[in-house]
């Protein structure tokens, strides 16, 4: 089978990057006190959202900690353009970083992209969702998407005193975070004989508008049967807690979301959510840039580090750590 154009052109750039390497510029990969410097890509799934701006932060600060790291901040402003991030994984390859720090929109396409860096030398750390191989990155750091989705889950139980109807608000179909949310959810309210779901097939992408017309629809066409909401995602929060407010149900309806922003922040103290289910995103970028570098100097690096699930509530939200997670640093 002969090779791609884009393979053959990898190659090509490989070859001439190695050339050009050995014939003169002796300081290119080194830092001040000699020690080697890493150029390290790292690409989220998205740009807009506060999730990845804080996952930025984090990555800088690992960065800017190890002193020999350069952070290369790369996304598609939406969510959802799994070929433009195919692109830009391949167009690192090409660069000849030192390493890929990766969260896959969709964790079947972006496989062959991350075998093609891995064939050419270059490592990759997945961060935030899975990829459907698990063998050929270095690590996966996440949070328990699946226990983010139980413990979603046990909130709207305890709301609702384990009897009530449920609307679940899926993201789109391929992200492995949000799948494994929706999984711990669904799962976990199927041993309570008392709740119901009324919706559970509903899937929106990253644009809030979007999410906002679904959850009008579904808010409208249940009315009064819905007691309790959970949505999975930023964007998800956003257009669900938009629609709860036209509707006037704000405040009614007991609604649990996953992830936080300012907004969702000030809908927890005024009561119009219930319950948010945060991840630690700045962990998550540091570690997934930390756990790179330690690979690339040859150090063991677990396969799976866990960056913790917490539960925010109109109770607790004071708390040290709740109020930090609640209010996670972010890049400009």
């Amino acid at each position: 089978m002969r090779p791609s154009l884009f393979l053959r052109s990898v190659l090509l750039s490989a070859v001439s990057a190695a050339l050009v390497s050995g014939c003169g510029d002796s300081t290119r990969g080194t830092v001040g006190d000699g020690k080697k410097k890493y150029r390290i890509a790292v690409i989220p799934k998205g740009t807009t959202h506060d999730f990845w701006k804080s996952i930025h932060a984090g990555a800088q600060q690992a960065a800017d900690e190890l002193g020999n790291v350069e952070i290369i901040w790369k996304g598609t402003p939406t969510e959802a353009d799994k070929e433009k991030q195919i692109q830009i994984v391949e167009s690192f390859v090409v660069e000849q970083v030192d390493g890929i720090v990766l969260a896959p929109i969709d964790r079947e396409s972006l496989v062959p992209a991350v075998r093609r860096a891995k064939q050419m030398g270059i490592p990759t750390v997945v961060f935030d969702s899975g990829l459907a191989d698990e063998q050929t990155p270095v690590s996966y750091v996440a949070t328990d998407n699946h226990h983010g989705g139980v413990v979603a889950a046990e909130r709207v139980v305890e709301l609702l005193g384990g009897k009530g109807n449920v609307i679940l608000l899926r993201y789109q179909a391929g992200s492995e975070s949000t799948e494994q949310r929706e999984n711990g959810f669904l799962e976990t309210l199927a041993r309570h004989p008392g709740i119901k779901i009324l919706s559970q097939e509903e899937r929106v992408s990253s644009d809030a508008n979007h999410a906002l017309q679904v959850s009008q629809s579904l808010l409208t066409k249940f009315g009064d049967e819905v007691d309790a909401v959970f949505t999975v995602c930023e964007p998800n929060n956003t257009g669900m807690l938009q629609a709860l407010e036209n509707v006037k149900l704000a405040g009614k309806v007991k609604f649990v979301g996953f992830d936080s922003t300012p907004r969702f922040v000030q809908a927890l103290e005024e009561g119009k959510m219930h319950g948010i289910v945060l991840q630690d995103p700045v962990r998550m970028g540091y570690l997934a840039v930390k756990s790179m570098v330690a690979h690339l100097e040859g150090g063991p690096v677990e396969r799976r580090i866990s960056t913790g699930e917490f539960l925010a509530t109109p109770e607790n939200r004071g708390d040290a750590k709740i109020h930090e997670l609640l209010h996670p640093a972010k890049a400009p």
